[in-house]
């Protein structure tokens, strides 16, 4: 990872940390994956082949920032959905700040109604780090724009199980995927394609 980038990444880390510590900011946290939880997302891009990623979540950017530095080799590219104009804002500037801004595509909307309109298979991997009430009802459309062979990875699987219990449920049944929940970070529910 390029030096320039790694500090960035610690930067954004250390303001997460800080800024959602601080019970003035509980409306508007960062939210931020934890920095192993972003070293396992590169991995898992790398490991995959993944040229086409589609994050709900965006927040600041932290973990875009993984996932574009990722696929940056490879020619990949990230789409990004975030609905808070805030976030977006502080956002595009890390992208540019990490010269990244030209591999990320920032869309901001909801999720549901952006979903809706995207290709079927049109991404190799997909990371959900959103609005966990409202996964189980994208869970239609986040199935149909997912490749065959692609992998969706869903963040704060274990600490916040009973939120994303009936979502989680649902695809495990789900013939067409197989699941693992990884205990890293938050905890990472992971579902590859058949």
């Amino acid at each position: 990872m390029d030096p320039h980038l790694k500090t960035l990444l610690d930067e954004l880390a250390a303001f997460g940390d800080a800024h959602d510590g601080d019970p003035a900011n509980r409306a508007i946290r960062m939210l931020n994956i934890t920095p192993d939880t972003g070293a396992f997302l590169a991995v898992l891009a790398k490991a995959t082949g993944a040229r086409r990623i589609l994050e709900i979540g965006t927040s600041n950017g932290y973990s875009t920032l993984w996932l574009a530095d990722a696929v940056a080799d490879v020619g990949g590219a990230v789409t990004t959905i975030e609905l808070a104009h805030g976030k977006i804002e502080m956002a595009r500037a890390n992208f540019a700040r990490a010269g990244l801004d030209t591999r990320i595509t920032l869309l901001e909307g909801d999720a549901g109604t952006m979903l809706a309109r995207l290709f079927d298979a049109s991404f190799d991997l997909i990371f959900l780090d959103s609005q966990r009430s409202a996964y189980l009802d994208w869970w239609l459309d986040v199935r149909r724009v997912l490749r065959p062979g692609g992998l969706l990875v869903v963040d704060n699987a274990t600490s916040h199980a009973e939120e994303m219990a009936d979502f989680t449920a649902t695809v495990r049944t789900d013939r067409g995927f197989t699941t693992s929940l990884v205990p890293v970070g938050k905890g990472e529910f992971l579902a590859v394609k058949a």
